[in-house]
């Protein structure tokens, strides 16, 4: 599915240029549940920026299902990045004066989606995150774990081709953590959902079938994870 091949990317600070990522080559298959590792300035938000079809200005070739859509004019690239990407975030990134209804509908309507469309698809997706019946609610009146659960429904609502969840435990208590990871599992063995997940926590990686780690820009290892 994504093939990144010979990746560099540099930033111009004044008269520094800083050298980012540095000769990354990836490949991750349709079906595929990856941990991405690294500390902090390793490179790890680049690069899912860049998987994510948001940055399109670097050296090498990023091939999505064996096409480059990196010349795709900004209009294109982001209705690709609507329908093809979900994305997951530490803080959730919820709209709290939006019921949890409007927070999942929401890629739907910037999808072209009429309002009288999209109630069964919103329903069906907060099911499949147990929120059924939650739908009235504000985020701030859900738990941190259930607000999590909210920002999976609106990453799959559009049935993306992959989701990115960038620390998408860092906010939340180990029982809620492992609920959350366990709903992954799920949605990746039960539904062949495709998950890039960006973490420092390593009780994530067992979850994973293949763990990437990456050091000052570099790919410095890609293993198949043994669950013991």
């Amino acid at each position: 599915m994504i093939d990144l091949v010979g990746i560099n990317k540099y930033y111009n600070t004044g008269d520094e240029v800083f050298h980012v990522l540095k000769d990354v080559n990836l490949h991750i298959s349709a079906g595929e549940m990856v941990a991405i590792m690294g500390p902090s300035g390793s490179g790890k938000s680049t690069l899912i920026n860049l998987i994510g079809f948001i940055d399109k200005k670097f050296e090498g070739q990023y091939l999505f299902e064996g096409e480059s859509l990196v010349t795709s004019d900004d209009d294109k690239l982001s209705k690709i990045r609507n329908s093809t990407v979900g994305f997951i975030f530490q803080n959730f990134s919820l709209i709290e004066n939006n019921t949890v209804y409007e927070n999942v509908e929401l890629p739907l309507l910037y999808g072209g989606y009429k309002r009288s469309e999209t109630g069964e698809l919103v329903e069906a997706a907060l099911k499949k995150v147990g929120l059924e019946g939650k739908g009235e609610k504000y985020p701030k009146q859900l738990s941190g774990g259930q607000q999590q659960r909210v920002a999976i429904a609106r990453s799959l609502i559009m049935k993306p081709k992959f989701i990115i969840a960038d620390e998408p435990t860092g906010a939340l208590d180990t029982r809620t953590s492992e609920e959350i990871l366990t709903l992954f599992k799920s949605l990746n063995d039960d539904e062949g959902v495709t998950l890039i997940v960006v973490t420092h926590d390593p009780e994530v990686v067992p979850y994973c079938h293949r763990l990437i780690k990456i050091r000052d820009g570099a790919i410095e290892s890609d293993e198949e994870v043994i669950i013991i």
